[in-house]
């Protein structure tokens, strides 16, 4: 059961894509949102302390404030329209930090939605996504920036190579899966062939949840897999993606893989991911 998710806040923009959908997902399975807005830290170049004036510093804190308040404004005004159970809350954070503590706050919850890195703030929205992903232990929804409609599940588009993200994600995917129309379970073909990887027993497993699946099985070809998935998600009509977010370790900082960040940077419809 999905009852309780909560959002990232932005105030930057005329309209905030991501909680307008975290609104229609709450709509949608009687949950409860709950909107997180940064108060972010005046940014102070290193060594410059001593010649930024204290005005500017002071300035900049306000239009951060006011950020902020935008942010909680829009989304309380977005959740009363749709008649849902809702609350804000305003954090204190650095550019840098906010993202950990998203995380942190985002453990406590059933599923966490962000909006896809936009070119003009696109390092904290990028830590915001990995943070949210690698560090939350909860799957994430990432809404991209051209996205106009709430949660449709027409056609939901899940990502299937047999492996544990993969896995992971189809489980926690499972409440959207189950009120998908049509499924469709993608594998991109690569040399070796097995009936686990194929999806033949996946597909069985779906189906005794009531889920309306078939499996398809691309080629690969000479393309990139992220280019094969998305191509296929352009061609079908998906409105939903499932996958795994895989990504590399190094001293507890995580670094995308190539497919994940493939998605993440050219996703036309929102994306669940889990790790």
């Amino acid at each position: 059961m999905l009852k309780d998710v909560v959002v990232n806040l932005s105030g930057r923009a005329p309209l905030d894509f991501a909680a307008d959908y975290a609104t229609s997902i709450a709509a949608t399975f009687g949950a409860h949102v709950t909107g997180i807005a940064f108060l972010y830290e005046p940014v102070i170049p290193d060594g410059t302390l001593g010649g930024v004036p204290v005005d500017l510093i002071e300035l900049q804190r306000e239009e951060n404030s006011k950020i902020a308040r935008d942010a909680i404004s829009r989304f309380e005004a977005g959740v009363k329209k749709a008649g849902v159970a809702s609350e804000t809350r305003q954090l204190d954070a650095t550019f840098g930090g906010a993202a950990t503590l998203f995380a942190q706050v985002a453990r406590r919850f059933d599923i966490s939605v962000v909006a896809q890195a936009q070119r003009e703030q696109g390092a904290t929205d990028e830590l915001i996504i990995e943070g949210a992903l690698f560090e939350s232990g909860r799957p994430v929804i990432v809404v991209p920036y051209i996205q106009k409609s709430g949660l449709t599940l027409e056609r939901v588009l899940a990502c299937w190579d047999g492996g544990r993200t993969a896995a992971r994600a189809i489980a926690d995917a499972m409440p959207f899966l189950e009120r998908a129309k049509a499924v469709d379970l993608v594998i991109v073909a690569e040399e070796r062939k097995n009936d686990e990887i194929t999806g033949v027993r996946m597909s069985e497993h779906l189906t005794r949840h009531g889920v309306t699946v078939s499996v398809k099985r691309i080629a690969k070809g000479d393309l990139a897999v992220q280019d094969v998935i998305l191509s296929y998600a352009a061609d079908s009509g998906a409105d939903f993606m499932v996958m795994g977010g895989y990504g590399h370790s190094r001293l507890r900082e995580f670094i995308l893989g190539g497919v994940t960040r493939g998605i993440l940077n050219s996703m036309t419809v929102p994306v669940l991911m889990s790790h």
